[in-house]
């Protein structure tokens, strides 16, 4: 017989009880804006279940309006254009009239298609990325691709545009070259005339450009479940592609 005053134990658990999923990670869009910069684990994770863009791509899309109208109010970007057609050997046979008329389409252009590109970047980045984790096996959606790429181009896309602004007020107008507002890679030290293949291959070790990446791969890690060598790879090899094809195109054409 048992003895009736012997405590009660209770039955142990089974050997292989399944743990508790962990808890799903919550964050307001002021969170995550700001969290982006010192916790991008745990922003990512709250991404996953709610991925969030819109607010984080507006932003991004001021900041560049916000440096284009800085550029053009500090540099007198006809004489820029002006300058760089006059270099090119085909606008040799064209007439005063034809290279003004060419130059205030140039200004034009360039002041409207910056930040429309931002948005073909984002949407085309992001599909990018969904396609570099379906081939790596991972599970994403075109909206959580959406937000691991707007995310991880934030900071970087904030700190730039300090930078770039500091090179647009701090510098006399005549020393400033559009190209290269940010002076975060030894590109921007050279002189893009000498050799624009080289200057251009120098000008993608950009520290910004490193921050995104590290951004990246994390966001793709948490948001996709992707290993870290998986993330890495994706990230990296987008990144030699882009290097690829921007060096060629400054080799082919000048800078």
């Amino acid at each position: 017989m048992s003895d009736p005053n012997q405590e009660f134990q209770p039955p142990p658990p089974p050997p292989f009880a399944p743990s508790p999923p962990p808890p799903e990670v919550e964050m307001s869009t002021p969170e995550t804006l700001s969290g982006i910069f010192f916790e991008p684990g745990r922003v990512f994770e709250a991404l996953r279940s709610r991925p969030r863009f819109l607010v984080a791509g507006i932003i991004m899309l001021l900041l560049t309006i916000g440096v284009t109208v800085a550029l053009y109010q500090r540099v007198d970007m006809g004489e820029f254009i002006r300058q760089e057609m006059d270099k090119s050997p085909s606008n040799a046979q064209m007439g005063p009239e034809q290279k003004e008329m060419a130059v205030k389409i140039g200004k034009i252009v360039g002041g409207v298609i910056v930040p429309v590109f931002v948005v073909v970047e984002i949407a085309a980045g992001a599909a990018i990325y969904l396609l570099g984790v379906l081939a790596f096996g991972g599970s994403i959606g075109y909206k959580q691709s959406l937000a691991v790429w707007v995310y991880s181009s934030l900071p970087p896309a904030v700190l730039g545009t300090v930078v770039a602004l500091l090179v647009l007020f701090l510098k006399a107008p005549d020393t400033i070259d559009p190209r290269h507002l940010l002076v975060t890679n030894p590109g921007a030290f050279m002189n893009p005339e000498s050799s624009p293949a080289l200057t251009t291959l120098l000008s993608q070790f950009d520290i910004l450009r490193f921050y995104g990446l590290f951004l990246a791969a994390v966001g793709l890690k948490k948001v996709a479940k992707l290993s870290s060598g998986s993330a890495w790879t994706i990230v990296i090899g987008l990144w030699l592609l882009w290097t690829i094809l921007v060096v060629a195109k400054a080799a082919i054409f000048g800078g």
